[in-house]
This record gives C-alpha cells, sequence and structure tokens, in this order.
C-alpha cells in the first residue's frame, strides 16, 4: 500500500524533538528517510512553522510544505508585505499550499484579513489547510477553531479547496455536517494519537471513542476527501497506519493513505 502523509511538522526545535522522543522516534532527516522507507511512505506535506521567510522552508526531496501564515500576516502595516512573502512561496513547486493557524491566532477564517491570502490561493490552484478541533496550550482559543467556522468560509470561496486539520476533532459531528455541505472542503485524520501506546489497550479503553469516529466517516461517505495524516512527531507513525487501517474499510485505504493526498495537494511523488 502507498502511503502520503498529509500532515507533518519538520522544525528545529527542542519541544519537537522531545515530542519526537516520546513517540520513538527523531525529529531528524535522516530518521525520517529511513522509517519512511522502512513503512512505505512516499512523502510528507510540512505544515509550516515559524518564520515566512523563503530561506526557513527548506525540506528533505521527500517532503512538499505548506507556508505558514504568522503574527505579522494580521498586522495592518505589514500586511502587503505578507501578501508578497505568500506569493513567492506559492510560485514553489515545493510550496503545495497555505496554513493557517486559527485558535493560536486570534482571527476566524472568514474574516477580512484572511481573504488575500484565500484569494491567492485560489489564483494559484493550491488548498488552504486550516487547523480545527482542540489546541495545545491554554491561551489558544477554541472559538476560532470549531470546524463550523468553515461553513462560512467555504461558501464564500467555492473556488478554494480548504482542508480541515485534525477533522475538527473532537467535534466531528459538526466537522461531517461541514463536509456533506461542501465539496470544497476535505480533511486530514492527524492529531488522534499522541506519545507510543499500547494499541490493543488503547483500542480497548478508547473503543466508545474509536466507534464515533468511525460513525461518522461512514455518515459522510466522503472517502475521496478525506487524508492520512499524523501531526509527526506528535505520534508514532507506525501506530498511526494501524489506527486509520483499523478506522476505515479496506476498500478505501488506497484512497486515503495516499491518493487524495496526492490530489488535493498536487503532489508529484
Amino acid at each position: 500500500m502507498n502511503i502520503i502523509d498529509a500532515h507533518i511538522h519538520f522544525y528545529d526545535t527542542p519541544n519537537f524533538d522531545l515530542l519526537a522522543e516520546q513517540a520513538h522516534h527523531q525529529n531528524t532527516a535522516e530518521h525520517l528517510e529511513q522509517e519512511f522507507r522502512r513503512l512505505g511512505i512516499q512523502g510528507a506535506v510540512v505544515m509550516g512553522n515559524g518564520s515566512l521567510e523563503p530561506n526557513a522552508h527548506i525540506y528533505p526531496s521527500f517532503m512538499r510544505y505548506c507556508v505558514n501564515l504568522d503574527h505579522q500576516c494580521f498586522a495592518r502595516d505589514q500586511s502587503q508585505r505578507c501578501i508578497d512573502l505568500v506569493e513567492q512561496h506559492l510560485r514553489r513547486r515545493e510550496c503545495v499550499g497555505i496554513k493557517f493557524y486559527p485558535g493560536y491566532q486570534p482571527f476566524y477564517i472568514y474574516d477580512d484579513v484572511c481573504r488575500p491570502y484565500l484569494e491567492l490561493a485560489a489564483s494559484y490552484h493550491k488548498p488552504v489547510a486550516i487547523h480545527t478541533g482542540e489546541t495545545a496550550g491554554r491561551h489558544s482559543l477554541l472559538q476560532y477553531c470549531h470546524p463550523l467556522t468553515l461553513d462560512k468560509a467555504a461558501g464564500e470561496h467555492p473556488d478554494v479547496e480548504f482542508v480541515m486539520c485534525h477533522w475538527g476533532n473532537p467535534w466531528v459531528v459538526d466537522a461531517a455536517a461541514v463536509m456533506t455541505k461542501h465539496p470544497n472542503v476535505s480533511a486530514d485524520l492527524s492529531g488522534l494519537l499522541e506519545g507510543y501506546l499500547d494499541m490493543d489497550q488503547y483500542k480497548e479503553e478508547q473503543a466508545g471513542y474509536l466507534a464515533h469516529l468511525s460513525t461518522w466517516l461512514h455518515y459522510m461517505q466522503c472517502w475521496d476527501r478525506v487524508m492520512y495524516g499524523t501531526d509527526f512527531p506528535l505520534a508514532n507513525m507506525e501506530q498511526y497506519i494501524d489506527l486509520i487501517a483499523y478506522l476505515v474499510p479496506s476498500q478505501y485505504h488506497e484512497a486515503v493513505f495516499a491518493e487524495n493526498a496526492r490530489r488535493i495537494y498536487h503532489l508529484d511523488f
């Protein structure tokens, strides 16, 4: 089976090093390349962190990236500079989209401050990935990253391909409603596990939660718009493959594990 990880983070920081260790991994390109080869992962999409400067987004050949919008992008005196920088990224083959972090930043995806970036993404035919669902840290605000915020944005921008990162978890019922309503909204299934687990014990203890996820995946019947993703370095990759294979019917594995990401992000691996 071919696999593309549609949602990882690859950033040199002690916090990411620690998260990788807790998941029985290393936060290095060499380790990732080795593990990708072992597990049959052809490549990954990095959700950018850090600066908007182009030289801050140089990745190994088996990765593509979505450029992230930093806090400067939402300051009036910096907006045009940031728009120009984002466009520089979108011109790159390696840049396959834009990543927004509502919740960590105080805006709704339908706010006017986001409009220039959404229009840029549409003009370059590249998707817009949106953080939805729970956040890390007490200082983020959940009201901005609820999946229902995508209802208005997707309706107002039908020419933008939106990717609902983390499938809005734990609000998967609302996420399912948005996806069934809007054909221009996809989702990745990243961020459902953390660390390294005893998977048999996890499946037993979390049987209700996993049944809930499975129920709403089946309810949507959007198997052509759901993507495998891990949120590396948060989770162990081998265990994550096991989890998604457990949740997704086998006839949809090729689509969910690779083909949907290849089509949505216009990937060349």
